[in-house]
């Protein structure tokens, strides 16, 4: 199914959802209105913010009447606010930034640098995770500018790509497929996002910058419990759903089962032991030792996981031990 293709306006259109970020947003904005190159577009979804938020953005807006469109909407989460955006998108690109979070202020113009070269599918970058009292810089997992994917690439991208929807810029044509927009009502909708994408992926380019400032706030997502978290699970079998049906299934069996794996006993654990519940951990580690045991039984056989990289080992001896160690390391790591 097709959605109705845009004419272009803009270079780069970016697309910032917004829930009672009222302490946050005037910051994001700044980061935005402040880019070096000028030739794009501020879309902000105000999914129902009952803060100051709307007010604050409609101050921004005043000033910079040609850079921002503002839609509001009744809440509907983040999924649903990235869509209505795109469906706005005037840009032959488009970015995503979470409205507690900034951007480089170079980061719009080495973008376009790099689309100008080869006009990329995709362009990754480096993210910042920016913590009370550090930073710490996470690699895109992309190391080569490829302008012809093939198999082979599209497997090293699902094994090494972080996967997050924010350090990337699309080509705007990429949504015109309705498969390749955000699930909603769902948490890790990123990592669904992405692996739909990834097999039909022409070309992917990379920029070696920590572009994208990702805040690390006790109060966040990130370092909360919520029963929302075993959305990974659904997650997992949805991109497996998704592969089988489009019969990729047995081409990316081995990249899917490691894949399963790596969020199920690392990522997941990881944002269990963040919670800082013992009894909820426990029965998390129960849950996703379940899950992978029943959809991947050979899995510790796989040859991701037998390789001498350290995730791996902790992936083929994973068990309520080495959980508990995770849990003594994660839970007081917010510093």
């Amino acid at each position: 199914m097709k959605l109705v293709v845009t004419k272009y306006m803009v270079d780069i259109t970016v697309i910032v959802p917004a829930y009672n970020v009222e302490k946050y947003i005037g910051k994001c904005l700044d980061s935005l209105i402040n880019q070096t190159k000028k030739e794009f577009e501020i879309i902000v979804v105000n999914d129902g913010s009952k803060d100051k938020t709307l007010e604050i953005v409609n101050m921004y807006k005043s000033k910079n009447q040609e850079k921002i469109r503002i839609l509001t909407q009744q809440n509907q989460g983040l999924s649903v606010a990235r869509n209505n955006g795109i469906k706005m998108a005037e840009g032959k690109y488009i970015m995503f930034v979470d409205s507690d979070d900034e951007i480089d202020v170079n980061l719009l113009e080495k973008l376009w640098n790099k689309i100008e070269e080869f006009q990329y599918d995709v362009v990754a970058f480096d993210v910042k995770l920016i913590y009370p009292k550090k930073s710490v810089v996470i690699k895109s997992g992309i190391t080569e500018n490829i302008t012809q994917l093939n198999e082979e690439d599209r497997k090293k991208i699902i094994t090494n790509m972080y996967c997050m929807a924010c350090n990337k810029i699309y080509k705007k044509d990429i949504f015109n497929d309705i498969n390749m927009l955000f699930e909603p009502n769902l948490w890790f909708e990123d990592v669904l996002f992405l692996h739909k994408l990834i097999p039909n992926l022409k070309s992917f380019g990379f920029i070696e910058f920590p572009g994208y400032l990702y805040y690390q706030r006790e109060n966040s997502i990130t370092y909360t419990y919520t029963d929302r978290l075993v959305n990974i699970q659904v997650v997992m079998d949805k991109i497996i759903e998704y592969y089988e049906k489009q019969d990729y299934y047995d081409m990316y069996k081995e990249e899917l089962e490691y894949m399963y794996a790596r969020y199920l006993l690392a990522t997941y654990i990881k944002r269990l032991a963040k919670g800082k519940d013992k009894k909820r951990f426990d029965d998390g580690v129960k849950f996703a030792q379940e899950c992978v045991n029943k959809r991947f039984p050979q899995y510790k056989k796989n040859k991701y996981i037998n390789n001498k990289r350290l995730k791996s080992l902790y992936l083929k001896n994973f068990n309520s031990l080495v959980a508990n160690i995770v849990f003594v390391l994660e839970k007081n790591r917010m510093n």
